[in-house]
């Protein structure tokens, strides 16, 4: 029984080896580069909005943030869905770059808590500093008042890019169970970002549900109309793949508690 145990725990540390990153230098150049542009943009764009901003468009504004925000929520889910559910580490491009990650995570879902900020946010902040660099030559090349004829649409694109830019950060500050800052553990206790509790029922083999790691606002009301089984089986109808069939191969014999913790079957 020992000797089965050491034998299946040595499977397991080795299957977190091979889907451990090894980050090139040229990558982590790109990750930085990638969030001071978007630092930059994200002043340079929110200070166009506010700059012309009446009291009496501070509704659109609102309306704006929080359809950015339920937007951001369901990119992420969408994302993770996709990512966990179908391909291959082996895929071109994608495999490594993309798939790869997410295999690590249900095999050993603390590794992005030893991830850096750079690490951890790089391509997310890449994404969002394209679409604000976007905005931003909108803004440079119109007058204010076309600006604020769009307020709602612009309040919409700068909140969506934020929250896409931040969601594996406030993913992995669902996994951190010490030294939270304060005000994190605030916004997650009041639901604002996703909660550590609500994100352990994702960690729960097989990791079917509760895919949206922005907010989490999406989870429940996405499971009760079962949108994401109905998709997998649509597409496993039309196209004859099997949904996680490669995902279960990775954590086959390891069992994830909701502490991200590892137990051997």
């Amino acid at each position: 029984m020992t000797s089965t145990k050491h034998f299946q725990h040595q499977e397991n540390k080795s299957v977190k080896t091979s889907l451990a990153r090894g980050s090139a230098p040229f990558k982590r150049t790109q990750e930085i580069l990638s969030i001071t542009a978007f630092f930059i943009f994200c002043v340079i764009n929110a200070a166009y909005i506010l700059k012309d901003l009446q009291w009496n468009q501070s509704g659109h504004l609102i309306v704006g943030i929080i359809g950015g925000i339920i937007i951001a929520d369901f990119a992420s889910g969408f994302a993770h869905w996709g990512c966990d559910t179908w391909g291959t580490i082996d895929l071109p491009i994608i495999g490594h770059a993309l798939i790869r990650g997410f295999r690590e995570h249900h095999v050993d879902a603390t590794a992005i808590t030893r991830h850096d900020f750079v690490e951890t946010n790089g391509d997310n902040f890449l994404i969002s500093a394209l679409v604000l660099s976007r905005q931003l030559f909108r803004f440079i090349h119109q007058d204010s008042t076309t600006t604020m004829d769009w307020i709602t649409f612009e309040c919409f694109i700068l909140a969506l890019c934020i929250f896409i830019a931040f969601t594996n950060q406030i993913h992995k500050w669902a996994h951190t169970y010490y030294d939270l800052p304060p005000i994190v553990e605030w916004l997650q206790n009041n639901h604002i970002i996703l909660p550590r509790q609500h994100h352990k029922i994702h960690h729960v083999s097989p990791h079917d549900t509760y895919y949206c790691i922005t907010t989490g606002w999406l989870n429940y009301p996405l499971q009760l109309v079962g949108f994401w089984t109905k998709l997998e089986y649509l597409i496993e109808k039309l196209t004859g793949i099997s949904p996680r069939a490669d995902d279960m191969k990775w954590t086959k014999g390891v069992c994830i508690n909701g502490n991200g913790n590892h137990q051997v079957k």
